[in-house]
């Protein structure tokens, strides 16, 4: 017989989920801030093409019961390009660690740049960690230890791994990762089986938080480092979106359904469309909007864009401009648009995608494989700009609405 104390948790936890909490203060959210980060020749792209390389690999692996291994991906390691971080503290009294905000992978970790400092709540575990990231690595040991998000936001004996090495992670402290759970399988290595609690598990089942979700709100910029974003932990914050908020259900189209996948399609304008409903995913480290080949190539037709050898994106003539229609995306049965100045990269800011100053370069660009692969698209944080997304584990879904800087013209 299950104890009524049990069984009353149970139902409580039932209904919060049910009923995600509309936070309309802010005692529960973090600011995010935009960071640009070339290190070396100018490699949006081919970092964007190697995220997406290797997402699809780790899933397929996962998905078939197999190890992921470095060597699926051949491509060489490069730094993170333009990223959003947090101010994350650790330990008690608390250090504070500059944090990149990751929905595409589910470990936190610290120790890239600044070294982990040791307090009375820092506990080493009997497990190494090690995770191979699209566009870096990290390993070293697992410990468990205090960490604070925000007033209000104190999780006690979070698991974090303490890097010992790592690569590709100029300019940041670390991860927090803020993926699906089960990408923490196999990182481990005494638990290689299990799955590690990610900060927002934690929040929810230690009650700090009423619901197992969290929101993102960002805004375009065209400022290199701004603090223009925000994540709010368990609910979400109604005065940041306009309109109604659309959930979409989680894609079972392998290997997008690893991570936060959806189902979606594009068109451009009013007829014409770039990619029929395919899966595919949403993902905060991701720069640009990637399409497979054949969608982009079609996108590129109906633009008029040609190529640009420098940066590898699309470059578009002013008048070819003028004359941008509109980027569709439907999914969970709304149309989302993307305006034409939502299409293009801020121009203040070309020279640090190596572009010429008043040259108009695109954000939608190659995945650099063919649709049909089950995830043909990611709607990257240029994306995300637009719109508000919301990441609700407990209900395996994915949010999105509108924002009063949907159809703004910054840029």
């Amino acid at each position: 017989m299950v104890p009524s104390s049990l069984l009353a948790t149970l139902i409580l936890a039932a209904i919060v989920s049910a009923n995600p909490i509309l936070i309309n203060t802010s005692p529960v959210t973090l600011p995010l801030s935009r960071r640009t980060n070339f290190t070396s020749v100018h490699n949006l792209l081919k970092r964007d093409q190697t995220r997406a390389k290797f997402f699809k690999a780790k899933g397929i692996a996962k998905a078939t019961g197999n190890n992921f291994h470095e060597d699926f991906i051949n491509e060489p390691i490069t730094n993170q390009a333009v990223t959003y971080v947090a101010n994350v503290g650790i330990g008690s009294p608390p250090t504070t660690y500059s944090l990149l905000i990751d929905t595409g992978s589910s470990n936190t970790w610290v120790g890239a740049n600044k070294a982990y400092v040791k307090t009375g709540t820092s506990v080493k575990t009997s497990n190494t960690v090690s995770v191979k990231y699209g566009s870096g690595s990290f390993s070293g040991v697992e410990f468990t230890d205090t960490v604070t998000l925000a007033s209000g936001l104190v999780i006690k004996k979070q698991s974090i791994g303490v890097a010992s090495e790592f690569e590709g992670f100029d300019g940041v402290d670390g991860i927090l990762g803020i993926g699906p759970v089960d990408l923490t399988i196999g990182t481990l290595s005494e638990a290689f089986d299990t799955a590690v609690p990610t900060v927002t598990d934690n929040l929810f089942t230690e009650g700090i938080t009423a619901s197992n979700e969290i929101a993102i709100s960002f805004k375009p910029t065209v400022v290199e480092d701004d603090v223009n974003g925000e994540i709010t932990w368990g609910g979400i914050d109604s005065s940041k979106f306009t309109g109604p908020m659309t959930y979409i259900p989680m894609t079972s189209t392998s290997p997008a359904d690893q991570y936060w996948g959806i189902d979606q399609s594009v068109r451009y304008g009013s007829s014409n469309t770039i990619l029929s409903t395919t899966a595919g995913i949403v993902d905060t480290g991701t720069t640009l909007i990637l399409l497979a080949t054949d969608a982009f190539k079609k996108y590129q037709t109906a633009t008029k864009a040609t190529l640009d050898s420098t940066t590898g994106l699309l470059k578009l003539s002013s008048a070819n401009f003028n004359a941008l229609q509109s980027l569709f995306f439907i999914a969970g049965g709304t149309t989302f648009e993307l305006t034409a100045n939502a299409q293009i990269w801020p121009r203040a800011l070309n020279a640090d995608i190596g572009g010429v100053a008043g040259n108009i370069y695109v954000v939608v660009a190659d995945m650099g494989t063919p649709s049909g692969q089950g995830l043909d698209f990611i709607n990257g944080f240029t994306f995300l700009e637009r719109f508000y997304s919301v990441y609700d584990t407990g209900r395996g879904r994915v949010g999105l609405a509108a924002t009063p800087f949907t159809k703004s013209n910054i840029n």
